[in-house]
């Protein structure tokens, strides 16, 4: 299979078309079959619930081209399962597993040319999102949905690739207690983008949010988790029922105490802490690991000791090693690698 004529190594991360994508249809109670076509076009009414009520929600993971020539995705039973959660709490009929990884499946096959070669940074990222199309003018359920995947090729989140960035503690909130914090829903990044917007007016990469309850503990970014590293080498990710449950963030964890044998904790991390930490850095599927040398907030600079011109020792033998599982260069946990083609 011949590859597309692309630069590579100098994609942004941004949207290119590619030739094909998956799409299904919920009406009368039932999902159709799904079909993949070349259509990009979405066609709704406009009273769709997405654009009334923001009836929608999404997914993003990455396919790979591994060292021996193998195109594969990483944990895609996981992003299921986290739509089938999103979907349930904003009122969406439910993409089973077996319809989220058969989508998946047939839009990387079908799209191989499009994935980046190996040892070139890029990857073929993948984009299922689920929303209401049908019309709805009173506050309820569409009365009918489309599920979508498609892809398209992208470079390193931020400009700059892995480079450590700077981060702005936000004077807004991200999500509500017992609100939608944990799910993917559209709004969630919707509320975001205008804190972004103040923040990369002022040149920082991104928004630290605190919980919005007492803004005194550490959540997430816009896009992104957290995890810190303590002087002694322990890994400690924040935890809340606000969060937004990374499927990254997740396999960190693990490669950190089951690979790696740090200790890892999982708790509150009050926002006073982090200037005791020596490495810091966001995680998530577009990003993988980006480390963070500093927050600025409205009472001064925390700078992070490691991670002022490149990782931290911790932070970069954890993305060695999950790129590494990723790419097949390193044995990948049982499931964790769902091989395409």
């Amino acid at each position: 299979m011949e590859k597309k004529n692309l630069d590579w190594k100098s994609l942004s991360f941004g949207y290119v078309k590619t030739d094909y994508r998956f799409v299904a249809h919920y009406k009368n109670g039932s999902w159709d079959e799904g079909k993949i076509t070349e259509d990009a076009n979405v066609t709704m009414s406009e009273c769709a619930g997405v654009i009334q009520y923001a009836q929608t929600c999404f997914e993003g993971l990455k396919a790979y081209e591994t060292k021996d020539g193998r195109i594969v995705t990483f944990r895609p039973d996981l992003n299921a399962e986290r739509m089938i959660n999103s979907a349930r709490r904003l009122m969406m009929p439910e993409v089973s597993k077996q319809m989220f990884l058969k989508a998946i499946d047939e839009v990387v096959k079908a799209n191989a040319a499009w994935v980046p070669p190996y040892g070139t940074g890029a990857t073929l990222y993948l984009r299922p999102c689920l929303f209401g199309c049908g019309p709805v003018i009173g506050v309820a359920p569409a009365p009918e949905y489309e599920f979508r995947v498609f892809a398209t090729p992208v470079g390193p989140y931020f400009k700059g690739g892995i480079k450590p960035i700077r981060l702005l503690l936000s004077q807004y909130d991200r999500a509500a207690p017992h609100g939608t914090g944990d799910i993917k829903a559209g709004l969630n990044y919707a509320m975001s983008l205008y804190a972004g917007h103040v923040a990369h007016e002022k040149g920082y990469s991104e928004n630290m949010y605190l919980d919005a309850a007492t803004r005194t503990n550490v959540e997430e970014t816009g896009g992104a988790n957290f995890l810190f590293v303590t002087k002694d080498g322990t890994v400690v990710t924040p935890k809340s029922n606000t969060i937004l449950p990374s499927i990254t963030r997740r396999s960190l964890v693990y490669i950190a105490e089951h690979i790696l044998g740090l200790k890892v904790e999982e708790r509150v991390v009050p926002f006073e802490e982090v200037k005791e930490f020596s490495e810091a850095a966001l995680c998530g599927t577009a990003a993988v690991i980006s480390p963070v040398c500093a927050i600025d907030y409205e009472g001064g600079t925390i700078n992070i000791p490691s991670g002022d011109k490149e990782m931290g020792p911790v932070t970069k033998k954890l993305r060695e090693t999950i790129v590494g599982i990723q790419e097949g260069e390193i044995e990948a946990p049982e499931g964790w690698i769902r091989e395409i083609c």
